[in-house]
């Protein structure tokens, strides 16, 4: 027998979502013939067989959320040894935030489906990120009453959970260093009190048919999941500015013959990949990340730039790597190669990782201006709007000019605002006057 575990298929990933098995129990399966889509918070991949044999017991239902190292499927191989002992309990990274209940039932059920193992997406997430703190939900709510962050505590309990004495010591600790807005009475309430749980007005109209329950699960929790990582992680600043985009639009007018003679879609958007590039050599700082774990500045001296991308599962970043390599025309090939590989769900793994910055392009679709979230862990993300005809003053005369604006938030960890302003400075002259563009560029 061959125990099939989850391996880390991405950069660092914990766990990934079973979106669909390929096989069913009983069927023989031969080495590398697909088995199982996994989506990570990057990817969806199809996973080979390893061996070849048949399936013998799939451990992981379709939906469920399985942590790396996990086994996902026993196959029969050709010399069919014994079966393996199924362990008795879960392991601890199995366990889940409901980890106060009895040990979850591992051994087959008579129709032969490891059933509660793991459980399925649509009870909702139930496994956790491997650096998870590990608590129960009555100790996650006492965290939340005393405005602690639950995963900065070091848990003492079985298996490194955090127990209520931990959070005391916790917020003490606090105490001592700050006066801070918790005080020993909401605290004490906070540890005694049993919540009270009002009927919810959605749970109502739920009931009345007016609201719809989905799950939220897929591209889109993972999409959930990195927004609130990176809000949650770097202070955001946005900073909004204008274009005159004239001179550009009138280069690529120029330019769209010899693009359309190498069949190439000539947009804007790689004449921003090349100022921003340019800008980023000059503004090192904005090409970097902030090491959560060392409290290091990491400079990149690559620019690998990620191209935000909607698609109809959600926003996916695709990067361009070594952008500063490529001409004008080999970035908008790139481009759009990688757009359609991503609309298509066709992305490999190595293109949507390893970003240094993000563009966030919204103009064909509309709106002023935004706030984009940074894509952790990267410093910044420009994001590039609608592009219309306005009144403009120059010279003392008021006169129409093609305007866009471009919103770019950036951590304020790193970047002071000055700096911000001098980036896209440098970005908004390197467009305005695409001869300087092309000056720099040689």
């Amino acid at each position: 027998m061959f125990e099939y575990k989850l391996a880390d298929i991405g950069e660092g990933m914990h766990e990934g979502e079973i979106v669909r098995w390929l096989v069913k129990e009983g069927d023989d399966v031969l080495v590398d013939d697909p088995i199982v889509e996994v989506q990570t918070d990057k990817v969806t991949a199809e996973l080979p067989a390893p061996v070849t044999g048949k399936i013998h017991h799939i451990l992981a239902k379709e939906g469920a959320m399985v942590p790396v190292g996990s086994t996902l499927v026993i196959i029969a191989d050709a010399q069919a040894r014994p079966a393996p002992q199924l362990p008795a309990g879960p392991s601890e990274a199995m366990l889940h935030d409901d980890s106060a209940q009895p040990d979850l039932p591992v051994a087959p059920k008579p129709d032969g489906v490891v059933a509660e193992r793991f459980t399925s997406g649509d009870r909702g997430h139930t496994a956790p990120l491997a650096k998870r703190a590990l608590a129960t939900p009555h100790i996650r709510y006492l965290a939340r009453q005393m405005n602690i962050d639950i995963e900065q505590v070091e848990g003492t309990g079985r298996g490194g959970r955090v127990t209520e004495e931990d959070l005391r010591r916790f917020r003490d600790d606090l105490l001592e260093m700050s006066s801070g807005s918790v005080t020993d009475e909401k605290v004490g309430e906070a540890l005694t009190k049993t919540p009270e749980r009002a009927a919810s007005p959605d749970a109502t109209a739920h009931q009345n048919g007016r609201v719809e329950r989905v799950a939220l699960k897929g591209i889109r929790k993972r999409i959930a999941d990195h927004m609130v990582k990176s809000v949650s992680t770097i202070p955001h600043v946005t900073s909004v500015d204008e274009l005159e985009m004239d001179s550009l639009h009138g280069l690529r007018e120029r330019l769209k013959t010899v693009a359309q003679a190498r069949g190439v879609k000539l947009t804007f958007l790689p004449f921003f990949v090349k100022a921003i590039v340019i800008a980023l050599r000059e503004f090192p700082i904005m090409n970097a990340s902030l090491d959560d774990e060392t409290g290091d500045i990491l400079l990149k001296h690559y620019y690998h730039i990620g191209i935000a991308t909607d698609t109809d599962d959600g926003l996916i970043v695709p990067v361009i790597k070594d952008a500063d390599q490529l001409t004008v025309f080999q970035l908008a090939q790139e481009i759009a190669s990688l757009a359609m590989a991503a609309r298509t769900g066709k992305l490999r793994l190595d293109q949507v990782t390893g970003g240094t910055f993000t563009i966030s392009n919204v103009g064909s679709i509309g709106g002023l201006y935004a706030t984009p979230i940074i894509n952790h862990p990267e410093a910044a993300i420009l994001g590039i709007h609608k592009m219309e005809p306005r009144s403009v003053v120059r010279d003392g005369v008021s006169v129409i000019r093609t305007m866009m604006n471009i919103s770019l938030s950036f951590d304020h960890r790193l970047i002071d605002g000055a700096t911000a302003v001098r980036f896209t400075n440098r970005i908004r002259s390197l467009l305005e006057d695409p001869d300087q563009l092309f000056l720099e560029m040689m």
